[in-house]
């Protein structure tokens, strides 16, 4: 269904000392590179497979050991976690994290193309009134922020200064935006996107996905789409787009009182 690309960097991304079964639906790695801002996450992806990574220190806060017994030092080169029986399924997981004072933010969707979809995408021809900006549309994009909510341009984050951004025009209006910059290390696109409300239900948040999209894609990159759970306009824009959801995406909460 997805990219290599992908599946590789998500794979990555929560691989550590397993301190849960692999064969098993539910699994925890413990990993000591983690930033303080990613130092717990939890991955859940439409298989129904959950994959949860932390940092040592949380993982011994909630009960998760990573000594080794003397027999297993014998027959392993490399040592492995061992959890608390307690510790069987993502609800458990987050109320021991909670009782240390660790809160998740909302669930991020995640959406890519499909194969199928990439290749829809590339043959697809440009849509009138749809253009990559650049620094000569300066004045243009600050008008355009202007117009929209800061909660809006918040939730969007659509920058003109980002890696690369499209617009989207109604007589000579710039009403429609998506940026993109690459995500982490990987060869992955993250994905911005911001119509000015009045403008909405037009096709415009569509058209500057896919052509933004495009652009990532022949450029060697994966496009990645992400909204909230409850951001059902996001939603709409992202099925629309031709984008197929991929899981759900959880980090720690600047909330957390842990430290």
């Amino acid at each position: 269904m997805f990219s290599p690309v992908v599946t590789d960097y998500w794979r990555a991304t929560f691989s550590g000392e397993e301190a849960l079964p692999r064969d098993t639906s539910f699994t925890i790695a413990v990993k000591a590179d983690l930033s303080d801002d990613r130092r717990v996450m939890v991955l859940r992806t439409d298989d129904g497979a959950v994959r949860a990574v932390l940092t040592p220190s949380l993982a011994e806060a909630v009960g998760i050991s990573l000594s080794q017994s003397q027999s297993q030092s014998q027959s392993q080169s490399q040592p492995q976690a061992r959890s608390l029986p307690r510790l069987r399924s993502e609800a458990d997981l987050l109320r021991a994290l909670s009782e240390v004072g660790i809160e998740l933010h909302p669930a991020d969707n995640l959406f890519y193309f499909s194969p199928k979809g990439l290749i829809a995408l590339l043959e697809e021809a440009p849509r009138p009134g749809v253009r990559q900006l650049s620094a000569a549309d300066a004045a243009l994009f600050a008008e355009f922020q202007s117009s929209a909510s800061e909660e809006d341009l918040d939730a969007a984050y659509v920058e003109l200064d980002h890696w690369a951004v499209f617009g989207a025009f109604a007589q000579e209006r710039l009403v429609a935006a998506a940026s993109a910059y690459p995500w982490g290390n990987a060869r992955i696109a993250d994905l911005g996107v911001l119509t000015l409300p009045e403008h909405r239900g037009r096709g415009h948040a569509r058209a500057v996905v896919r052509a933004l999209s495009k652009h990532a894609a022949q450029s060697g990159y994966e496009p990645q789409y992400r909204c909230q759970l409850d951001n059902h306009a996001s939603l709409a824009v992202a099925n629309a787009a031709g984008l197929t959801h991929f899981g759900t995406w959880r980090v720690v909460s600047t909330e957390s009182t842990d430290a």
